[in-house]
């Protein structure tokens, strides 16, 4: 039995290895791990207190998909609801269909007895009133407040007068465009499979935008006889690749999950478009894929380093390195 999530998973991928091992259904298991995330106000890819799109308006992204059965269950565009995972998993359970779409996904959650409330968290909202207001030069200005330097360039007080702490803090680390998901998937004690993926998107994305998130094949995929694969950032990259089912597709073929992972990541750079990439043909936006066999091996890679996965078993829940397919 195991679980892995992406390196913001770490309370979701225990949770979900505790109900695992209590007996759990593996789909349930899985979001309710999820769910820990979504709910987080500070998580600000995820759920309620995600970043919003460029109008102030915060709208999730979710998708499900249960290895026994081959099911899938997804939702984009949801806006109101907090927790998408929960909506995806009510598709699965509840339709025939795969994937529920803006007002269509709302209606159909509020039918389901989700209750509506407003997901912009007062830290989100300070963060996207900024950017509303503020030029790249500004955005920089603050990522140098919040890193504790100061820039020699500048007159003193320049640009950086009146920006709030916790705002500075924030883009001290995260370009202008930040953004972020949460994947979790599992093997459970029959050997049966499952993953789910959640996303408030982009920060500051157009109205509607939907990255991979809840594509099946791009953003999440389970064959409970090879394995699982799920995706973390360049939400486009994976959409143009349908990467998740690609790297399953290799460990179908024989290829350990490591392999196929970078693989994978290396499709995407043989087909990226030119702005996609700096002047050194590097990526501007990283790829995370997260990958777990049927037999239980896992791996974590990257088109850049510094990046961690997340691994809960029997030997306790732990952070372990992704391998980067650029170094420096």
């Amino acid at each position: 039995m195991k679980v892995i999530s992406s390196y913001n998973g770490t309370d979701a991928a225990a949770r979900t290895y505790q109900l695992l091992s209590r007996g759990a259904e593996l789909m349930s298991a899985c979001v309710e791990g999820i769910v820990l995330v979504e709910d987080d106000p500070d998580e600000l890819s995820v759920g309620y207190g995600g970043l919003p799109n460029s109008e102030g308006i915060v709208e999730l992204d979710a998708g499900v998909m249960h290895g026994p059965t081959h099911r899938v269950g997804a939702v984009a565009a949801l806006r109101n609801i907090r927790n998408p995972s929960r909506v995806a998993l009510r598709v699965l359970e509840k339709t025939s269909r795969v994937l529920l779409v803006g007002d269509g996904a709302l209606k159909f959650a509020l039918a389901e007895g989700f209750v509506e409330e407003n997901l912009l968290a007062e830290k989100a909202r300070k963060i996207w009133e900024y950017w509303r207001g503020c030029t790249p030069e500004m955005w920089n200005a603050a990522a140098i407040v919040g890193a504790g330097r100061v820039d020699p360039r500048a007159e003193p007080g320049a640009m950086t007068s009146g920006i709030d702490r916790e705002v500075a803090a924030y883009v001290a680390t995260h370009s202008q465009r930040p953004a972020g998901t949460v994947h979790l998937a599992a093997l459970d004690a029959h050997g049966d499979m499952a993953c789910v993926t959640s996303t408030s998107g982009h920060a500051f994305k157009p109205p509607g935008r939907v990255g991979d998130t809840p594509i099946a094949g791009a953003g999440f995929y389970c064959d409970n006889t090879v394995g699982t694969c799920g995706s973390l950032g360049h939400g486009e990259s994976n959409l143009r690749n349908c990467t998740s089912f690609f790297a399953v597709d290799l460990m179908r073929r024989g290829v350990p999950p490591l392999e196929a992972g970078l693989e994978a990541l290396r499709q995407i750079m043989t087909r990226a478009p030119a702005f996609d990439l700096d002047a050194n043909g590097r990526p501007i936006s990283d790829v995370r894929l997260y990958l777990l066999t049927a037999d239980g091996r896992h791996a974590g890679v990257s088109l850049l380093p510094g990046n961690r996965m997340v691994v809960s078993d029997e030997m306790g829940t732990r952070f372990e390195p992704c391998v980067a397919l650029f170094y420096s």
